[in-house]
């Protein structure tokens, strides 16, 4: 393995579309949530084993979850682990952890990756990662896996590619044309039907030096809070100066903040059985199913006249259910969900809801 790739996990969300068995105090990337024997953060750990040295890898998280990280992850240490005081969406802590590895080691190639997605084909995935890592020891372009689209879902950003390029590192590399966030219906199955579109996985590969380029360009606003930290990297006082300074920073996506006004973004056309696990209706989708087509989490389930469900409870609960069709029904502690699958995109504002009226205990 080259010694100057790296990669940064990005575990600090809360998970809310997966309330309640995600909450605020163990979302869902620390869940066994595939029934695999390992949470989610886990198996991406795993998957990085094989790509990158276990020291190489970091992880970006909230700072009251360090905790969880050290204990799911056996082997990385503290200074591994790089705590958010606050929640700034990716591009702060994408420019961070960039400075921080960049301060160890100017020669760095990293991988940005979320703690929460599925893979199913790892071969082909790790195969792909190393010819992007290896692209990217040009220190100058972004490079991100796109995903081929097997249906005009609306809840995934899209990524434009240039047709008929080809490029030396791979048969499966593209000029990115346009960056587009997430699409009506309508939208999304004139992408399909055009061929030449993506979906954005949130997979990113470039140099350390090339990222820190693209902040001091499109964000400097960002891009002047971590330059000025330059001497006290990896150091006692690192800590103390996120602190103050974090908190103020500009909550934005990388997507907006560099990918979208870079021209110098290229795809990697991807099939490896990739899902990003952000919704109930997906977790519904790569489960396994009963006989009436049932996703049941949870030991102690009885069954009439129910289908098309997801189920997921403790397991030394009984529960019984009857007469259910394309419904989601998820215990956990003190709170109950039940709601139809085809509107889960209200359990945000259920849980908001919740914060306002009921308190953040139940969330």
């Amino acid at each position: 393995m080259d010694k100057n790739n790296y990669v940064v996990i990005m575990a600090g969300g809360v998970g809310e579309r997966f309330w309640p068995m995600s909450k605020v105090d163990r979302p869902k990337q620390f869940i066994d949530i595939l029934g695999t024997g390992k949470t989610l953060i886990r198996q991406t750990y795993d998957r990085f084993l094989r790509v990158c040295h276990p020291e190489n890898i970091y992880v970006v998280t909230n700072e009251m979850y360090r905790d969880l990280v050290i204990e799911q992850l056996e082997g990385i240490k503290g200074e591994q682990v790089i705590g958010e005081p606050a929640r700034k969406n990716t591009a702060p802590c994408i420019a961070y952890a960039a400075h921080k590895i960049y301060n160890l080691n100017p020669e760095a190639r990293m991988v940005v990756a979320p703690s929460d997605h599925i893979i199913l084909k790892e071969d082909i995935f790790c195969d792909i990662i190393s010819s992007a890592m290896e692209a990217a020891k040009d220190n100058e372009n972004f490079y991100t896996l796109g995903i081929k689209p097997s249906r005009p879902d609306t809840g995934y950003g899209y990524i434009q590619y240039v047709a008929g390029t080809r490029f030396e590192h791979s048969e499966l590399l593209r000029k990115v044309k346009t960056f587009t966030e997430k699409p009506d219906e309508e939208l999304a199955r004139s992408f399909l039907k055009s061929g030449d579109f993506l979906w954005n996985s949130g997979i990113f590969i470039w140099s350390c030096k090339a990222i820190i380029s693209a902040f001091d360009k499109h964000q400097p606003e960002i891009s002047y809070v971590f330059q000025k930290a330059s001497n006290i990297y990896n150091t006692p006082d690192e800590k103390e100066y996120i602190d103050q300074v974090y908190p103020a920073c500009k909550s934005i996506s990388i997507d907006y903040a560099i990918m979208e006004k870079a021209d110098n973004v290229y795809v990697f056309i991807s099939d490896f059985g990739w899902s990003d696990l952000g919704t109930w209706g997906s977790l519904y989708d790569a489960r396994d199913k009963d006989k009436n087509k049932n996703a049941i989490m949870g030991e102690n389930v009885m069954t009439y006249e129910t289908q098309n469900c997801i189920v997921n409870v403790p397991e030394d609960k009984l529960v019984v259910l009857q007469g259910l069709d394309d419904y989601i029904v998820s215990e956990s502690d003190n709170a109950l969900l039940i709601c139809q699958k085809s509107q889960e995109q209200q359990i945000r504002k259920f849980v908001n809801d919740i914060k306002l009226f009921k308190g953040e205990k139940f969330t």
